[in-house]
């Protein structure tokens, strides 16, 4: 039996999740046409949607969510380019066709790529607004880094769906058995397969997902933990964002539940409202801006960049928040927040 629970304790001492961090700064970041050059030197993939128009009024940097990748932005992205707004993203370590795919590559490398994205994108736009746009793990990619003195200054930063669902409110089951998993057996893969969880409503999107190659289908044990520390991070961050903040939430997410977005939300509101707006879509999915209804919110974002964070949601989807989730939430606060 000792010599069992020795085996047992050098186990778990010997497969903790691990993760593929920055290596030596060996240049500055750049941008090139095809992809962002890293001060480490990888080549992250780079996808651009530039304004029709030829006139810039203003610049998204997109960010994209768990096991997705850079393209994610291209529907929304081009009815943008209509409304002079130009969009950038990239592919994050480990996802898409960037190096060390299907690998966690830490919070410390996902933020220092963004900082120094954004730093990049205001040298090539000077004067121009830019505006973080955040989806899913991508929200909470921002929100680590927009809390970092390194960060560059933004005019607004758009969540949608932001992974915000931290430990503490993870069932117990949950997190003992991803701990118990990452500590044992880190390089497991799992698959989405049986899990009844809709992303969208729209079919003809989710069939160019499945079908497309650089969208992850097998997870390691150990970027899901790498996902749940960075979530924890995002969601102890929601009471120090401040700025233009637009976070927008589909009643019908099976992916992040409306009690951790309550909770975010909480946490969001404690030091005050201003420029703070929350959108609330009732036939939303977790893939909120390729949904059916996604033209709604692409017309709610452009309508924000353009009263830079100040006005009402043409949609109304800030109405339907404040009536559905805020008036709850403020009534919590009165009652003492207990």
């Amino acid at each position: 039996m000792r010599t069992l629970f020795i085996m047992l304790f050098l186990l778990l001492v010997g497969c903790k999740p691990q993760a593929h961090p920055l290596g030596i700064k060996t240049n500055n970041p750049q941008l090139h046409e095809q992809h962002f050059l890293t001060d480490d030197g990888l080549q992250l993939p780079l996808h651009r949607w530039l304004p029709k128009t030829g006139i810039t009024r203003a610049v998204i940097v997109g960010v994209h969510g768990f096991n997705d990748y850079g393209y994610f932005l291209r529907q929304p992205a081009e009815y943008f380019s209509t409304q002079g707004i130009a969009c950038f993203t990239y592919d994050q370590r480990g996802f898409g066709a960037a190096p060390q795919r299907g690998f966690w590559a830490g919070r410390e490398a996902y933020t220092t790529d963004l900082q120094n994205f954004v730093r990049q994108i205001r040298q090539h736009y000077p004067g121009i607004p830019v505006y973080l746009l955040g989806e899913s793990m991508g929200g909470a990619v921002v929100m680590a880094a927009i809390r970092d003195a390194r960060m560059p200054s933004v005019d607004g930063i758009i969540l949608a769906a932001p992974a915000v669902w931290p430990r503490e409110i993870m069932p117990w089951y949950q997190t003992a058995l991803l701990w118990a998993l990452s500590h044992t057996m880190p390089w497991m893969t799992l698959s989405g397969e049986g899990v009844e969880a809709k992303l969208s409503d729209n079919r003809e999107m989710m069939r160019e997902l499945d079908s497309d190659p650089l969208v992850l289908r097998k997870t390691r044990v150990e970027s899901l933990y790498g996902l749940t520390n960075l979530m924890d991070s995002a969601f102890e961050n929601a009471d120090l964002l401040n700025g233009n903040i637009l976070v927008l939430y589909g009643d019908r997410d099976d992916i992040i539940p409306k009690e951790a977005i309550f909770a975010f939300l909480k946490r969001f509101y404690l030091r005050g409202t201003k420029g703070k707006t929350v959108g609330f879509y009732q036939q939303g999915y977790h893939l909120l801006l390729r949904d059916l209804q996604a033209n709604i919110i692409w017309h709610d974002i452009a309508a924000w960049i353009n009263a830079h964070g100040a006005g009402k949601l043409p949609s109304g989807a800030d109405e339907k928040a404040k009536k559905q989730l805020l008036m709850p939430l403020l009534a919590w606060q009165r009652e003492g927040g207990k």
